[in-house]
């Protein structure tokens, strides 16, 4: 991973580890799903994409915005995700059946270091993200009850070190 590019990996992990997912909660980590993603455009009726964002703002800002304010960032976009997210959204607007899409981004500070982690920055102001996405799902109807009390930084380690590795 990029650096901050993972912290859509980090919340997804963070929440399904630290509360108890409803049957009408799908938390998927699409950071490599590409194209595999627009499935999940067509079949759910409401979609949250957290992510980074290209906006202007300081590092560890958080953005909540639409699909047509996705589609309006125009040149802005500069990550991989964006510029993939926003193809898939303009060509699942032809059909009728596309979820609502919103999302909740964070302005990175470093998406050039090939590394496990965040940024400080990021990393300070990831509870902050996880409380506005537990405020989004309530919204949509979705109230998580918490179960555990896992720290982002713990989340980050296991993921850098699963230990449920096979060796051959």
């Amino acid at each position: 991973m990029f650096c901050d590019e993972g912290l859509g990996t980090y919340l997804a992990k963070y929440i399904e580890e630290n509360y108890e997912i409803p049957d009408s909660l799908e938390i998927v980590d699409g950071g490599l799903l590409g194209f595999g993603l627009m499935s999940y455009y067509q079949e759910f009726d409401k979609l949250l994409i957290v992510s980074i964002t290209s906006k202007d703002g300081k590092s560890g800002e958080i953005f909540r915005y639409s699909a047509d304010d996705m589609l309006r960032l125009g040149k802005t976009r500069q990550s991989a995700n964006e510029v993939e997210v926003a193809m898939m959204i303009e060509i699942c607007s032809f059909k009728e059946d596309m979820a609502e899409i919103e999302f909740l981004t964070m302005v990175p500070e470093n998406i050039e270091d090939v590394k496990n982690g965040l940024s400080q920055k990021v990393l300070e102001n990831m509870p902050i993200l996880a409380q506005k996405t537990l405020d989004v799902l309530k919204e949509y109807g979705i109230n998580l009850q918490q179960k555990d009390s896992v720290s982002f930084s713990d989340i980050i380690d296991r993921v850098a070190n699963p230990s449920n590795i096979r060796t051959f």
